[in-house]
């Protein structure tokens, strides 16, 4: 399955579907350079010649951004707290803590502690600002308050104002104009840089724009950052997967995020884990970025000299507050004023950060240094332009500008339809299936005898499908085949088959419902970050990666109930075989649903491992082989409703001994209990012929609620919690 890139579109397309496409098309990004030193553009609001000083190469988004299109962002009284650390408190008893679950006496709240103390500050269009500190400054915290992406547990004042250009602005209308770039870099592995980028084409440009247009948009990317040479090779996972550099995966990070050319974009710690040079490299195409009119805001930890150069403005924050907001000559100024002057042919962002860092054995010195230079920078000319600025709506610019309507994007803030959605989570998802050798390896290895299976560096679809249905013996089926080879009708015989078939459904629910629980959790890091910024809905996520991964359940249960079927020695004929598979296939699906349950259910890997085997055990149970169905407990009479082994067990039997009639099975052995046909069976069961079709029905339910629930579980953890 593979995205068509090649739609062709005629005379007939609408105006708004020329003009969105436009945006992106190169034709529309013309340089205006005199010279390779002088860049000269005309101004929209003032017909007058401004003069750009332009390096030779910054690398990224060409062409200058209109003026009634650049962003400034303003912030006001922006303050952050976050749960005090309990290090020292003592731990409450087992008792006291069970008793306050079980009243309604209200919990004490964990002590709050100031993590951002007034925090005002303004990023104005065609700046490129850096926020430097020292570790546990606020940094990070600033960034993620000003994208609306604070974590659980923080919360910000509510009198705290953000705004575009003088419009306060919310969590979605932001988002729709700001592109975040975080630190830890989420991928999927399996992908290459181009179908990552391609994906994400496809969901963050226009419902508007063809997708020739967003195929164009993905190469002029992919040359900007200088991508082009690894723009099919899989991105890969350190430490487990061979596939991008850190400095490649950064840009690739970048990438995802200047596909829609946004007029604002943060970023966390971009040079984090690279080298002097690969660090420069990224900075040099943030500055190229600001210079053609966007705004950037990034977070970094003690640049170098060299990359201080590039920086037009510097937010320094320390013990939550603002210890400077200016450019790098009014710094110099500023901290010469206060006694306290860089000294010379040393590097400015080094002497900053060790003057507002917590030294050990001097903690109470440092916080009156801190201070100091906080309230000097409080009431200093430069501090009250800012608060000027950020304090009146629509005033301190050139003129009061209107937020421009976004384009393409829906009344529900998705820029992308659902059908979109739908098609792309299906295509990456299908992908993922035939080339992540983990998922390959978990499913359908388990079952393999050969400990050699797919090679992680055969993505295609041609090394994958011979596991599916490789000639070759299943390990577990074989197995199971062996034990059980050749099974005659007779008391003893009897007694085997039902304990073979209940061991069909045994393993197929365990093989699915934890390699479920390893894949799926996985991959919510990349879900929460990808829903978060508005890229796809819940549903079209939940239904595209189920749809995709449905051929791994249905080729599972075929290959291990091939096998076993004929070597165990079933019931003949075809029906019996078709209607043994097509219940074994209902298993492995409920199971899988199942897992899709306790793994969107879980906050981890590790704590959806340790749920998985005492919960099914008591599914396992009701199955009817170790415990009566007729002799279940009352108080656990509804619970046993929702065993799958019980319904599937009963399926399987009726199929099995049904049609058994009298004199068929050998009674061999006298003074031993013997059946001498299948309703015998059935009745020692508690089972009934008639309970057949409400069996296969309650399979399918179970489906479907087991998937509605796991749906619902990824839809609460995918809520914003600001």
């Amino acid at each position: 399955m593979t995205i068509n890139t090649d739609d062709q579109y005629g005379d007939a397309e609408s105006k708004t579907t020329i003009s969105s496409s436009r945006r992106y098309s190169s034709s529309s990004y013309q340089d205006q350079s005199m010279d390779d030193a002088l860049n000269t553009t005309l101004t929209n609001d003032k017909a007058t010649l401004i003069q750009v000083w332009k390096p030779k190469s910054y690398g990224s988004v060409k062409g200058q951004i209109p003026q009634c299109e650049r962003l400034t962002y303003t912030w006001k009284e922006i303050d952050v707290f976050g749960e005090a650390p309990t290090d020292g408190k003592p731990r409450e008893p087992l008792c006291t803590r069970l008793r306050n679950c079980c009243t309604r006496q209200r919990k004490d709240f964990n002590p709050r502690k100031h993590l951002l103390k007034n925090v005002t500050g303004v990023a104005k269009s065609g700046e490129l600002l850096a926020v430097m500190g020292s570790s546990g400054a606020g940094k990070t915290t600033l960034l993620n308050a000003l994208a609306f992406r604070s974590p659980p547990g923080v919360k910000i004042s509510p009198n705290a104002v953000r705004a575009l250009n003088g419009v306060p602005v919310n969590a979605e209308q932001l988002r729709a104009r700001c592109a975040y770039v975080q630190q830890d870099d989420l991928f999927i592995p399996s992908l290459t840089t181009r179908e990552h980028l391609l994906f994400q084409a496809m969901l963050r440009m226009g419902r508007d724009v063809p997708a020739s247009v967003k195929q164009h948009r993905v190469q002029e990317v992919l040359q900007e950052l200088s991508l082009v040479k690894c723009a099919d090779t899989i991105i890969g996972a350190p430490g487990r997967i061979k596939g991008l550099s850190g400095g490649e995966r950064k840009r690739l990070a970048f990438a995802s995020e200047t596909l829609t050319d946004p007029h604002l974009l943060l970023c966390d710690e971009p040079t984090s884990g690279l080298d002097s040079f690969m660090a420069h490299s990224v900075l040099q195409v943030l500055k190229g970025m600001a210079m053609k009119g966007k705004t950037i805001i990034l977070t970094i930890h003690q640049p170098s000299s060299e990359l201080y150069c590039l920086f037009d403005k510097i937010l320094l924050v320390a013990e939550g507050r603002v210890a400077f907001l200016g450019s790098p000559y009014q710094s110099a100024e500023f901290f010469s004023q206060l006694g306290i002057p860089c000294p010379p042919n040393y590097n400015p962002a080094d002497f900053y950060v060790q003057m507002l860092a917590i030294a050990p054995a001097k903690e109470a010195e440092c916080r009156d240094m801190i201070k100091k230079i906080c309230d000097s920078f409080a009431v200093s000319p430069i501090a009250r332009e800012v608060l000027e600025t950020a304090s009146v709506a629509g005033k301190g610019m050139d003129e009061p500008y209107m937020l421009q309507q976004v384009e393409g994007v829906g009344s529900t803030g998705y820029r992308s339809s659902w059908w979109t959605q739908f098609y792309c989570i299906l295509w990456r998802s299908w992908l993922s299936v035939l080339k992540d050798p983990m998922l390959v390896k978990v499913r359908l290895l388990q079952t393999a005898v050969g400990s050699r299976g797919p090679s992680s560096d055969l993505p295609e679809l041609t090394t994958c499908f011979p596991c599916f249905f490789s000639p070759r013996p299943q390990m577990v089926a074989t197995l199971i085949g062996s034990i059980y080879f050749g099974q005659v009708l007779d008391q003893d015989g009897v007694m085997n088959i039902n304990g073979s078939l209940f061991l069909f459904l045994t393993n197929m629910t365990f093989q699915n419902v934890f390699a479920v629980i390893n894949v799926f959790s996985a991959e919510l890091p990349v879900f929460l970050r990808e829903k978060r910024s508005r890229l796809y809905r819940v549903d079209t996520y939940f239904l595209g990666k189920t749809i995709a991964e449905l051929p791994l359940f249905i080729a599972v249960p075929f290959v291990f109930t091939s096998i076993t079927y004929p070597m165990i020695g079933l019931r003949t004929g075809a029906t019996h075989y078709l209607t043994t598979l097509f219940i074994v296939t209902l298993v492995a699906n409920v199971s899988t649903s199942f897992g899709y349950l306790i793994s969107c259910a879980s906050s981890s890997i590790s704590m959806a491992l340790s749920v998985g085997p005492p919960v099914v055990i008591p599914f396992l149970i009701f199955g009817g082989f170790f415990l009566n169905s007729a002799s279940v407990p009352a108080y656990f009479k509804y619970l046993s409703y929702l065993s799958w082994f019980r319904y599937a067990n009963e399926a399987l039997l009726i199929n099995q001994w049904s049609t058994v009639v009298d004199g068929e099975i050998a009674c061999t052995r006298a003074n031993v209990t013997c059946p001498r046909s299948g309703e015998i069976i059935l009745e020692t069961f508690n089972f009934r012929v008639e309970d057949f079709a409400l069996d296969i029905a309650c399979l399918f339910a179970l489906i479907v609620l087991f998937r509605l629930g796991a749906l619902l579980c990824l839809w609460l953890r995918s809520r914003s919690k600001e």
